[in-house]
């Protein structure tokens, strides 16, 4: 297997605060990486550590075998590295149709089917003229994954893609995901809601304290008591 992202010894703190502890980690080509863990784990930090928003205060970020610690973010989109942040970033008065003429042009392929299969494949033929103003809050996210993806990313970073979606929704991304990688992409997802993760996950990553707790296959992790007890707030 290709080893795509890895961390070496990755810190970061702020002022006196040691946010990120010494992180070990690797994704590998095709993977679904879902990293988990209780708030104020570090989840958000970590990832913003590998997007470029944040640089380390120690330690590596590596990218296809290349350090990142001083490539800007945008640098990294270029290389294959494409993000979907929490919170939904469209522009409400341009439509669905717009916004993924804007991403396919940005990777310089803006070829008419590959619009109309980027709509079919993210279930949105039917807003294809509608203005993100009026879409849901699933179908915006789904449009900012389908800007994403567009891209042509060699690895697609999520980040809670489906904080405040419905039940329906949520079990319609994660298939939306499922048949991503069976296409090929490599995705690193921060997630809270373990039933989805439990849909997706090929691996799971578990932080803790600022630290890497437990990673791997995600029955394996799940079945660990102290998984049970610092994620789940239970003992087994």
């Amino acid at each position: 297997m290709t080893t795509l992202l890895e961390t070496r010894g990755l810190k970061k703190h702020f002022g006196g605060a040691q946010v990120i502890n010494g992180i070990d980690f690797s994704i590998e080509a095709k993977e679904i990486r879902c990293v988990i863990g209780p708030n104020g784990a570090g989840k958000s930090t970590f990832f913003k550590l590998i997007t470029g928003e944040h640089r380390p205060s120690e330690g590596s970020v590596l990218f296809l075998g290349k350090d990142m610690s001083h490539v800007l973010p945008h640098e990294r989109i270029r290389m294959g590295m494409s993000i979907k942040f929490q919170i939904p970033g469209v522009f409400p008065d341009l439509s669905v149709r717009q916004h993924l003429q804007l991403s396919l042009h940005r990777a310089k392929d803006d070829r008419p089917e590959s619009l109309d299969e980027l709509l079919q494949r993210f279930m949105l033929e039917n807003e294809a003229h509608v203005l993100a103003r009026n879409l849901s809050h699933g179908k915006k996210q789904w449009l900012e994954i389908a800007m994403a993806v567009s891209l042509r990313p060699k690895l697609l970073f999520l980040d809670e893609p489906v904080a405040g979606m419905s039940v329906e929704e949520t079990h319609a991304t994660g298939e939306l995901i499922k048949r991503l990688s069976a296409d090929g992409l490599t995705m690193m997802v921060v997630e809270h809601d373990m039933t989805f993760v439990k849909q997706i996950a090929s691996r799971v990553t578990v932080l803790h304290g600022g630290s890497l707790l437990a990673d791997g296959p995600l029955d394996e992790i799940l079945a660990r008591d102290d998984v049970a007890e610092v994620y789940l707030g239970k003992k087994k």
